[in-house]
């Protein structure tokens, strides 16, 4: 899903106070790293990501993997920290997908 400004305004304004849910390590990017991440999104549909200190990875690449092997939009960048965004399939799930269609 091709996000816009606002979209992209409102989705930063809701996941302000949130915690980082995962981390990227020294194990570096996998496929199951990624289906967890999946995993977490089809039920939060916002969550953030953290890159530790002693990861391999930049946060380009970390960016660049989740955007090639997924369907994840990566909202924001700040630092080591990603903002990522999925709509949920299921519709008891879909808390913030049904407001950014409607921005």
């Amino acid at each position: 899903m091709k996000l816009r400004g606002k979209q992209k305004r409102y989705l930063r304004s809701q996941a302000n106070r949130m915690k980082p849910l995962f981390s990227v390590g020294k194990n570096g990017l996998n496929e199951i790293w990624l289906d967890q991440i999946l995993d977490a999104l089809q039920r939060r549909e916002l969550i953030k990501i953290n890159i530790q200190q002693n990861a391999d990875e930049s946060v380009s690449d970390v960016k660049s993997f989740i955007e090639e092997n997924s369907d994840v939009s990566v909202v924001q960048t700040i630092g080591k920290t990603l903002l990522l965004f999925m709509p949920a399939s299921k519709e008891k799930f879909q808390n913030y997908s049904v407001e950014v269609k409607n921005i």
